[in-house]
């Protein structure tokens, strides 16, 4: 979509050669779409960071198809409807090649209809409910099967919990998520009548009641456990309410599956420790090339002290899964980086690899950690790759769909029951 495009194919028609003298004259864009300022920067931040140190490692190693990376920013300032404007110009006005991008599903619910419309490529580094796939978006965050499942299963096998408190903000994410747990547990002979759920706004400050509510909830003796789908600056406060009500892990344990290291890094972490969360990634895994990442990482930021989180390693696959595809085609072009992607492996930081599969998810081991007195996470489970599931088993209207972007199918919810598409898109 850049005015200087070039392929590989041209590029040799002119007799050049991918060098850096080559790549002062042509530019690829890449689209960075994250809130900088508002309730979601604690988050997302961090990974406008994470996009820039990759797209200069990227250059450093000569650009792309001879050509360098250029990085345009914008701030949707934690602003959905905005997301959707600040989509529409990086693609229409900026002419970026792909996008890189969102962190709540709200706001990437925004952008859809226009990365859609425009036929550009949005790549997704965040876990989230599933229930969608669009030919133009990867998702390389978790799906409920690579994250929600394997941590309520923690819960059920190695905790023994009985009773579950499933707290989340009021948006999609957490709402699509605990319906699927609810389905889940249930069919796990947990009554319903065990489940609580709540919702608070983002930015909720007060957590005193709903806490109290929690403890409550374990008053026949039977063991609860908090499954946290908060987002955003409202962790801090709900945090600091367990400490403050001397709650301990031990007592009702709490898994989190949108706390990294980066959310931590603000609290004083003492009276958490041994609480959970559920990523595919932690600063702490052990692994050659995850040493080099958080190496990499210092030296970029030039801060020692900043950490690395699983949304930066969803953003480090999809970048390389991109610019691997684009290699491949020997072009930006979407329809022919979407022919080529599929079944691209590139190397995860856990060791191993990750694969972008025809659903446009990709596979991911899942990791349970603790919090740990210095904010990091000590790695208690761990499984073999999990192909990520865009559409849930355990919701009636989901459990016969599947997706299949290749052709002929390019198929986002075929009905496996009927054998007939519902209709591209999400």
């Amino acid at each position: 979509m850049t005015v200087f495009k070039k392929t590989a194919a041209s590029v040799l028609a002119l007799g050049l050669t991918a060098t850096a003298g080559l790549a002062a004259d042509c530019t690829y864009k890449v689209g960075v779409l994250h809130s900088l300022s508002g309730t979601m920067a604690i988050s997302e931040t961090t990974l406008k960071d994470t996009m820039l140190m990759l797209i200069d490692d990227q250059n450093a190693k000569g650009g792309l198809l001879g050509c360098d990376l250029e990085a345009v920013v914008v701030d949707p300032a934690s602003d959905w409807p905005l997301f959707a404007e600040k989509a529409r110009e990086l693609l229409s006005v900026h002419e970026v090649d792909v996008i890189f991008g969102n962190w709540t599903s709200v706001s990437r619910k925004s952008v859809l209809p226009v990365i859609e419309e425009l036929n550009g490529l949005l790549f997704y580094p965040v876990q989230y409910e599933g229930e969608e796939s669009s030919k133009n978006v990867f998702y390389t965050g978790a799906a409920p099967n690579q994250q929600a499942i394997p941590a309520t299963d923690y819960f059920l096998d190695e905790l023994g919990v009985e009773k579950f408190a499933l707290l989340g903000t009021d948006y999609v994410y957490p709402r699509t998520t605990n319906n699927i747990l609810e389905a889940y547990l249930q069919g796990k002979d947990i009554a319903e009548g065990d489940i609580f759920v709540n919702y608070t706004p983002f930015g909720h400050s007060d957590w005193s009641k709903i806490v109290a509510d929690v403890v409550a909830l374990g008053a026949d003796g039977k063991k609860v456990g908090v499954i946290s789908t908060i987002n955003g600056d409202a962790n801090v406060p709900f945090y600091k309410e367990l400490g403050n009500q001397g709650i301990k892990a031990e007592d009702i344990p709490v898994v989190a599956f949108s706390v990294g290291e980066e959310e931590l890094a603000g609290l004083d972490t003492t009276p958490l420790v041994g609480h959970l969360a559920a990523w595919n990634y932690f600063q702490s895994v052990d692994a050659d090339v995850n040493a080099e990442f958080i190496e990499t990482w210092h030296a970029f930021t030039k801060d020692e002290k900043r950490v690395t989180n699983d949304p930066m390693e969803a953003a480090y696959i999809g970048f390389n899964a991109w610019i691997k595809a684009v290699e491949a085609a020997g072009t930006t072009d979407t329809d022919a980086v979407l022919d080529a992607i599929i079944g691209v492996s590139v190397p995860n930081l856990s060791g191993g690899t990750s694969t972008v599969m025809p659903n446009h998810h990709i596979t991911k081991p899942v990791l349970i950690g603790e919090i740990q007195s210095d904010g990091q996470f000590e790695i208690v489970q761990e499984t073999a790759a999990v192909v990520g599931d865009e559409w849930s088993d355990y919701l009636p209207d989901s459990k016969d769909l599947i997706s299949d972007w290749r052709k002929p199918m390019e198929c986002g919810n075929f009905n496996v029951a009927t054998g007939k598409c519902g209709g591209k898109g999400s």
